[in-house]
């Protein structure tokens, strides 16, 4: 059996001559404008995994490293609802006096570490559906590279408008996805209708807005956080969406996540010094963990 040279489904038995299968060759006639923006895309299975590569998700990875760390924090403090400040910083937690006197890993490690067993659940749940929406759109390496930057941005946000406070989770990074996608869907080029993609677009706007509201109603939230992470993730998709569309357009996007983590990096500095700390990379001498 033969496989699609685009996409790497299966085609059928004996298909000679050029081997693309019908979803690309609808795909392609539809990018042309050779075919109407509401005809019906042809339902195929999924492209067959590549040689080589995992069939577990990226999503999936990332959704354990969370699970694995909260299970950890469970374990090491015997409570699943609450946990305490002290252990939130020991085990990673985003906090200003600590990361911006030295322990920028922090801006990262916060993303992966939850609050309690409702903090988690909520988030998990939404990474599952947003995380495989945004792999399959942009790929593993992509996604991966959207979802690490959009934390950190995340982890600014909350910095930059409350520096002393603790910061965790892993919703400013899912805001970054939400961000990305709506961006995505509203510059790119899709192979399904418009009418198709509008419902996306509103449960996306409808899961950012009703998100944001709630954060400004309830106290405890990190709505800094979500914006940070949001409108990085705004950015990158636009960027990408806009200059680097396929995903065999490797270099560019990687020079797009190389300015970004420049951005963001620049970001950083400017905050430790504005706070009047000296820049520096190790154990904060505020740290006495």
């Amino acid at each position: 059996m033969a496989n699609c040279i685009r996409c790497g489904r299966q085609l059928p038995g004996f298909t000679f001559g050029r081997k693309i299968c019908q979803w690309c060759v609808q795909h392609e006639a539809q990018q042309r404008g050779g075919v109407s923006d509401e005809a019906k895309q042809p339902v195929m299975p999924m492209p067959r995994v590549r040689r080589g590569e995992s069939t577990i998700s990226l999503t999936q990875v990332i959704f354990g490293m969370n699970v694995a760390v909260f299970l950890g924090m469970a374990l090491a403090t015997s409570t699943i609802m609450d946990f305490p400040g002290p252990d939130l910083v020991r085990w990673g937690a985003n906090f200003g006096a600590y990361t911006l006197t030295g322990e920028w890993w922090r801006l990262l490690t916060g993303v992966f570490v939850h609050g309690g067993l409702i903090h988690i659940a909520f988030n998990m749940w939404c990474l599952w559906d947003l995380g495989a929406l945004c792999e399959a759109l942009y790929g593993r390496w992509t996604y991966a590279a959207i979802y690490f930057i959009c934390g950190i941005g995340a982890s600014l946000g909350s910095l930059v408008w409350n520096p002393f406070a603790f910061s965790v989770g892993a919703s400013g990074a899912i805001f970054g996805l939400a961000g990305a996608l709506l961006a995505a869907f509203q510059l790119g080029e899709f192979s399904v209708p418009r009418s198709a993609l509008s419902g996306v677009l509103r449960s996306l706007g409808a899961f950012v807005v009703y998100n944001l509201i709630f954060g400004f109603a309830i106290s405890g939230i990190d709505n800094a956080a979500h914006i940070g992470g949001l409108i990085t993730g705004l950015i990158l998709g636009a960027v990408i969406a806009l200059l680097a569309p396929r995903q065999e357009h490797t270099s560019r996007r990687a020079v797009i996540f190389l300015l970004a983590i420049f951005a963001l990096t620049t970001i950083a500095i400017g905050l430790a010094r504005f706070h009047g700390f000296p820049l520096r990379f190790g154990k904060s001498p505020f740290d006495q963990t």
